[in-house]
């Protein structure tokens, strides 16, 4: 009998559709004219919070609390200019607190509390690996269920641990925690940076959700072992069919 299986996901646009909640704070606040490329501009939105967390050090010290407000206005403003839209910080300000509030009205996926539940029949490890300040991202767990479904013993939170994706501690601290091995450990994520860099140098086995069909330079030299689109590939890779 091989090794148990561990299963980890990431949360946000991993387990749910983290562009509504943006979408309906740019509606709200600067009204975007028709045909506008929602998610285009959360691509970069996502791309500038991953960079600028990265220039910032570790967002979740409470030190860097400064920090992190001025991150969070920033990637709204830089992403947005792509897009011939010009906010000041005020306004930036504005839409990240409507953009927060919206986080804790989700819901998972169609499919995934259902492929959760058949993995853990399976007896496969499951739980949730996800960067962020502990209370926000916890926020967003319980509005999910994810503290009843998958346990609060097995969701870590980066603010919590001291460590963000991809920092390869954090993995390890998953494994030491779970009882669990790199080599039988799979991980879930939507940002190549994080989830598929971090799971792949520590030697867990990778899938990209690529559910908004972004398109990868694949320039760090790193190839994920799954590229998926959803959740009926995903249970299909997990259970066989």
């Amino acid at each position: 009998m091989g090794e148990q299986r561990a299963v980890f996901f990431d949360v946000d646009d991993t387990l749910y559709d983290h562009l509504e909640p943006l979408r309906q704070a740019l509606d709200r606040l600067i009204s975007p004219p028709d045909g506008f490329p929602y998610e285009q501009v959360y691509h970069r939105f996502r791309h500038y919070s991953d960079l600028l967390s990265a220039r910032h050090g570790h967002v979740n010290d409470p030190a860097n609390a400064g920090d992190l407000e001025d991150m969070r206005e920033q990637r709204i403003q830089l992403a947005l200019a792509e897009f011939g839209i010009d906010v000041d910080r005020e306004q930036a300000a504005a839409i990240q607190a409507a953009y927060l509030e919206g986080q804790f009205d989700i819901r998972l996926f169609p499919g995934a509390q259902e492929l959760i539940r058949e993995l853990q029949e399976r007896g496969d490890v499951v739980g949730v690996i996800t960067n962020g300040p502990m209370e926000h991202q916890m926020n967003k767990v319980r509005a999910l269920g994810l503290d009843k479904l998958v346990g609060l013993d097995r969701v870590f939170v980066s603010g919590a641990v001291g460590m963000d994706k991809p920092d390869p501690r954090l993995f390890r601290h998953v494994n030491e925690a779970t009882g669990t091995e790199p080599g039988a450990s799979w991980y879930i994520g939507d940002s190549w940076n994080n989830d598929v860099i971090g799971a792949l140098e520590v030697g867990w086995t990778s899938v990209w959700f690529n559910h908004r069909n972004v398109v990868e330079p694949f320039a760090t030299g790193h190839q994920p072992h799954h590229i998926l689109g959803g959740y009926e590939e995903l249970r299909s890779v997990l259970l066989g069919g």
